[in-house]
């Protein structure tokens, strides 16, 4: 025979509480005293109570829906990441609606649209398209990985240890120069981190250096367009010398990697490099190759940590927000492999 569904009339007869007190546990907990919160999920084990998902929603307005705004799935740090987010399901319980807006700034705010009317959270934003004066203006909580973060929460490596351990990686190896590869970074972006701790321990040692920022497409086709270009200018610049490449993400290393792969039959004692994230394809890669390995699985943790202290202290009946937005710095990790 069907089992009967528990009720909340039948927790109330059990607990000798009111319905009412029972729809209080359930939305507003907070206003219960411990050991009536006690009782009454006591009372929830005896009886076996399995929650409507549904009526709880409507009757409180709390979906336990997260939002993740990323700026596409096709780099690799970025699918990664995404990968780690939503395994923090087990640790918070929040479900989460993803969606990716290629770095269009109006796409992005009609999803960012359809993400308030799933009445979400709280959002977790990785693309850098949206200002973070904007994302604070649709007053739910928000924490923002490696993208511009003066208004809202954010967590984020040490991008300028990064910089500073594969120059300084690259000096040990002996190169006769070294290069980085970027896009060209805003300051207020903390990835512009990586460039400046480059270019510090270069002036401080004297290495002969160059930067070759710009944008390098954003799609596979066109960065392996443009750093085929970047290849023949680097040997026809420095022939037979020993080159130290620090490119900003594995993906794009990846493809260097290929490229040279591909030219040379091997990678040649003439070229060093050193990418950036640890991702997955930094140690899948035909060669293992050398990273600056941001701990996605922590920044992930921290990230979905943070938003979720906003979240839990928004349904408080006496919410306390915060002074100011919180910073939290991961520290990266130089993951030495096969290509430096």
């Amino acid at each position: 025979m069907k089992k009967k569904k528990v009720t909340f009339a039948d927790i109330a007869a059990y607990t000798n509480f009111s319905k009412t007190t029972i729809s209080r546990y359930f939305n507003n907990p907070d206003s219960l005293t411990l050991e009536n919160q006690q009782k009454i999920a006591d009372a929830l084990t005896a009886l076996d109570y399995k929650e409507n998902k549904v009526a709880r929603i409507l009757a409180s307005g709390k979906t336990e829906f997260v939002g993740i705004i990323v700026p596409n799935l096709y780099m690799h740090y970025y699918a990664e990441m995404l990968n780690q987010i939503l395994s923090t399901y087990e640790t918070y319980g929040y479900k989460f609606l993803v969606f990716a807006g290629d770095e269009k700034k109006d796409v992005e705010k009609k999803y960012i649209e359809e993400l308030l009317a799933y009445n979400i959270e709280g959002m977790i934003v990785l693309s850098p398209t949206i200002p973070s004066e904007e994302l604070a203006a649709y007053h739910i909580p928000v924490v923002g990985i490696e993208r511009e973060d003066s208004h809202i929460c954010s967590v984020n490596t040490d991008n300028y240890m990064g910089g500073v351990q594969a120059a300084g990686l690259l000096k040990k190896c002996n190169c006769d120069v070294v290069i980085h590869i970027n896009a060209e970074i805003d300051e207020t972006v903390p990835a512009y981190g990586r460039i400046r701790g480059f270019l510090d321990i270069c002036r401080e040692y004297e290495l002969p250096y160059e930067m070759m920022l710009g944008s390098i497409g954003n799609s596979f086709e066109e960065n392996q367009e443009k750093l085929l270009q970047i290849v023949d200018t680097l040997e026809e610049k420095y022939p037979q010398r020993k080159k130290g490449i620090f490119i900003s993400n594995d993906t794009h290393a990846n493809i260097l990697l290929n490229i040279l792969v591909r030219r040379y039959g091997k990678l040649p004692e003439t070229y060093k490099i050193i990418g950036f994230d640890n991702s997955p394809i930094s140690s899948e890669a035909v060669i293992p190759m050398s990273t600056i390995g941001q701990q996605i699985p922590e920044i992930a943790r921290e990230a979905m940590e943070l938003l979720a202290q906003q979240m839990t202290e928004r349904k408080k009946r006496r919410p306390v927000p915060l002074e100011a937005p919180v910073h939290k710095i991961i520290p990266p990790v130089l993951i030495r492999r096969e290509t430096a």
